[in-house]
């Protein structure tokens, strides 16, 4: 082995490629145990998928799918980054993700994939999205950005999302003084009203 050529490489350093194969420089290409430098190159915290190749009659060629970051799992007080495959990736600096959605719940990372696609059918109201909480391991609560909580039903739960777009935009339901949407029963959908809208609602008004 004279060279160790890597492909897919932006997170993961040449030294961890390298300390990851466990091959030495001027080691006998053919003992090199490609399957399990593979398995071990899987292992380093961004590599999603991994291939090794001899290209002889002196090189090593490694081919890297790292891992797509798509949201931050907040798990006792920490954060981690979490694929679209559901892979928790062990990266320390952790701040240059802030804008990325916060995801709760010990499931959570599994089933964020399919929650990102489901947004997604409505981006004017996904960008709104900042954080979602997994609940009993079956729906979600979505917190967006002006504070209001909508609660997403198990099943069809496309449907809802659907619904509550076309209610904003026909009625700008999210710009209302409201805490909770609630669309957890199919074809109807129940609301929380702010205190300060309570306690407007409660002043007396002149009769006209």
């Amino acid at each position: 082995v004279r060279r160790v050529l890597a492909d897919g490489r932006n997170e993961t350093s040449s030294g961890q490629v390298l300390q990851a194969i466990g091959v030495r420089i001027g080691q006998p290409i053919l003992t090199v145990d490609l399957e399990a430098a593979r398995q071990q190159l899987e292992t380093l915290p961004w590599v999603e998928h991994a291939t090794i190749e001899r290209r002889l009659p002196d090189t090593l060629y490694v081919r890297l799918q790292e891992s797509e970051p798509l949201a931050l799992w907040q798990k006792q007080k920490q954060f981690f980054l979490v694929s679209r495959t559901g892979k928790v990736i062990d990266e320390p600096r952790i701040a240059r993700f802030a804008n990325l959605l916060v995801v709760v719940g010990p499931d959570a990372p599994a089933h964020v994939g399919e929650l990102l696609d489901l947004m997604n059918q409505q981006p004017e109201l996904s960008r709104h999205v900042v954080a979602a909480v997994r609940v009993a391991g079956r729906r979600w609560n979505l917190r967006l950005d002006n504070g209001i909580d909508v609660k997403l039903p198990e099943v069809d739960s496309a449907q809802a999302w659907r619904q509550l777009a076309k209610l904003d935009r026909e009625q700008g339901l999210l710009s209302r003084d409201l805490t909770v949407i609630d669309l957890r029963v199919p074809d109807q959908l129940v609301v929380r009203l702010a205190p300060t809208a309570i306690d407007r609602a409660a002043e007396p008004g002149d009769d006209t």
